[in-house]
C-alpha cells in the first residue's frame, strides 16, 4: 500500500523535486538503536542489570523504561503498521525526559538530591538521545499520516 522509502519533497519552479530517500527499513534501525540506548543509559545509571535505584519506586521505573525501551526497538523493526513502533517511540523518549527535567527543577518524590544537578554527563546523553527519538518518531509518525492520507484519498 506505501512504498518503502522514506522521502521529503520541497517545490520549485512548480516541480516536486526530492530532498532526501531512505529506505524505511533504515528509519527503524535507527529508531531501534536509539531505543536500545536509552534502555543502555538507563542501565547504566542505576549502576547494572542487577541494581535497582534508590528509592525503589524510581529503579521499578527504570526497570519499566529498560524493558519498554527493548520491546520498542523490536516492535520498531517487525511492526505492520508501523506507526505503533514510532507511537511507542514517542513515549519512550517523552517519558524519561520529563522525569529527568522534573527531577532537576522541582524532584521527584523522595529523591530531591538532583534538583539543580544539570551537569550529570549521564543524564545529559539520556536527553540527547531521548530527544532524538522523539523527533523521528514524531517526524515519520507525520509522514506515515501523510501518506496514509494520500493513499485513502486515491482509493475512495
Amino acid at each position: 500500500m506505501f512504498q518503502d522509502t522514506v522521502a521529503s519533497s520541497t517545490t520549485r519552479g512548480g516541480g516536486a523535486v526530492r530532498a532526501s530517500e531512505a529506505p524505511e527499513v533504515a528509519v527503524r534501525l535507527v529508531g531501534s538503536l536509539l531505543a536500545l540506548a536509552i534502555a543502555a543509559v538507563h542501565v547504566a545509571d542505576q549502576g547494572g542489570v542487577s541494581a535497582m535505584a534508590s528509592p525503589g519506586w524510581i529503579g521499578w521505573s527504570y526497570r519499566l523504561i529498560e524493558v519498554g525501551a527493548v520491546l520498542t526497538a523490536v516492535v520498531l523493526l517487525v511492526a505492520r503498521p508501523p506507526w505503533l513502533g514510532w507511537a511507542a517511540g514517542v513515549l519512550l523518549g517523552v517519558g524519561p525526559f520529563i522525569a529527568y527535567v522534573t527531577s532537576r527543577t522541582v524532584g521527584l518524590p523522595g529523591d530531591s538530591g538532583d534538583v539543580g544537578n544539570w551537569g550529570y554527563w549521564l543524564g545529559t546523553a539520556s536527553l540527547v538521545v531521548e530527544a532524538a527519538l522523539v523527533v523521528l518518531s514524531a517526524g515519520m509518525l507525520l509522514a506515515w499520516r501523510q501518506r496514509w492520507r494520500a493513499a485513502t484519498a486515491a482509493a475512495g
